[in-house]
């Protein structure tokens, strides 16, 4: 009997791969408030409006019964924003389980975030309370609207797929956030020539990233199919009633996948390490450098593009070597990028150029493989809630690392040892992620093993 083939081609692959490419537009949407607002613009601005407050003679207000200085608010608010999203989080990923239209749900929270950043337009004088709020709601559903962009990514790409995926998609992120970044520089540093103000114009940045935000987020809003949900927790109760219900069975059968469990605490470490030295290399760059403003300007723009190839390269890595041992290898570098932060001359721009580009070569590819290597690790079904805990104790334990910088600063009143004692962060994340057995977490969870792990 001769062999007949079906002239019914398999269209899936094809619908997959457009799902991922309209998935990579949320990150190339959201990153630019990350990089305009949350890295450049609102810090300068909310504390100016703070000092214009200040009505005391000692240069204080008073808020909640507390004498503070204007620049401290800043951190209160950002210290607010990180309490409420691992309060919010959690049950939130209960419930986005439950939904079948996931990039509803996603629009809704992302155009809401986009919303409230749209408000510190609005804040001007000594209206601080307004950017307040704006920054503390922006960026609660900024890590809401996350959660659900997360789990979508074990819908649309298979386990053998998944690593290259995510890097594509946060390397798309990256070149969106650093292309909207190098206009609102150029208004913002042009704003003699364009007539504006240098407050307005600093506004004008911040409200652009919001509509940005919430523009590109109708392509996957438009593109993406519904996936209805699948293993859901059998609980009575209304919406909300059944997503609490189901975040408490999952608590309880957590000690079941032990190794998403290990690889969640090595996360902590390793991005805390990450994102202090984020935070804190342009206060390093010109407080132990003694770099101008265009400089840091110029090495941030830098670090944006350079993490676009970065995150690429990485997952090209991880097809050949596998996610966890590119991560790990990652986390060498980075160990070496404190390393050289410790005995970088100062004034010297080339040196201080390539440490830029070595964190942006490693900055993208550990975040974008930690994503796809943690997706492998939990159960069908409960993709939005493992990545609520996921965003939420990174969040809830994101002050370690600048609480230690802060503390070796006070102790030796330098920056050196200070950036340097990061390197335990990295090396405590990368000792605990040694202990995380790829093949057993994958069977654990119920899902395929790719062919290279």
């Amino acid at each position: 009997m001769s062999d007949v083939t079906s002239p019914i081609a398999n269209l899936a692959p094809l619908d997959q791969a457009r799902e991922q490419k309209a998935w990579y537009w949320y990150d190339w949407a959201n990153s630019a408030y990350t990089t305009t607002i949350g890295t450049v613009f609102f810090g300068p601005y909310f504390i100016s409006l703070a000092e214009n407050a200040v009505g005391g003679e000692d240069g204080t207000f008073r808020f909640a019964g507390l004498d503070l200085p204007p620049d401290s608010l800043f951190f209160w608010l950002i210290t607010v924003s990180t309490i409420l999203s691992a309060l919010v989080l959690p049950p939130l990923g209960a419930y986005a389980d439950r939904v079948a239209n996931k990039k509803g749900l996603l629009a809704a929270l992302a155009w809401t975030g986009a919303f409230f950043a749209a408000l510190i337009f609005f804040a001007t004088g000594d209206n601080w309370q307004l950017a307040a709020l704006g920054i503390v709601l922006g960026n609660l559903f900024f890590g809401a609207a996350g959660v659900v962009n997360d789990s979508i990514l074990p819908l649309i790409s298979d386990e053998e797929n998944r690593d290259r995926v995510s890097s594509r998609g946060w390397a798309w992120g990256y070149l969106g956030g650093g292309l909207l970044l190098v206009i609102n520089l150029a208004v913002y540093l042009g704003h003699d020539s364009l007539g504006l103000g240098e407050a307005l114009a600093a506004r004008l940045c911040m409200l652009s990233a919001a509509v940005w935000w919430a523009g590109f987020t109708l392509i996957p809003f438009l593109r993406l199919r519904n996936h209805p949900p699948v293993d859901v927790e059998q609980v009575s109760g209304n919406a909300v009633a059944r997503s609490f219900g189901q975040l408490a069975a999952t608590l309880r059968d957590m000690r079941n996948y032990p190794m998403a469990l290990t690889f969640l605490v090595a996360y902590l470490f390793f991005n805390d390490g990450i994102q202090t030295v984020i935070a804190s290399a342009s206060v390093y760059g010109s407080e132990e450098l003694g770099h101008s403003q265009t400089i840091l300007i110029a090495t941030i723009l830098m670090v944006q593009f350079v993490a676009f190839g970065g995150a690429l390269l990485f997952g090209r890595l991880a097809a050949r070597l596998g996610a966890k041992r590119t991560i790990l290898g990652g986390l060498a570098i980075w160990c070496v990028i404190v390393t050289v932060a410790l005995f970088l001359p100062a004034g010297n721009v080339p040196f201080f150029l390539v440490l830029g580009a070595a964190i942006g070569i490693v900055l993208g590819g550990t975040q974008a493989l930690a994503r796809s290597y943690f997706s492998l690790l939990i159960p069908r079904g409960k993709e939005a809630e493992y990545f609520s805990f996921y965003h939420a104790m990174d969040r809830g334990t994101s002050w370690f690392g600048t609480a230690t910088f802060g503390i070796v600063l006070a102790l030796t009143d330098s920056y050196r040892p200070a950036i340097f004692a990061l390197i335990a962060f990295f090396v405590i994340g990368g000792l605990l992620l040694t202990r995380v057995d790829t093949e057993r977490g994958i069977r654990e969870a119920g899902n395929d093993l790719p062919s290279v792990i």
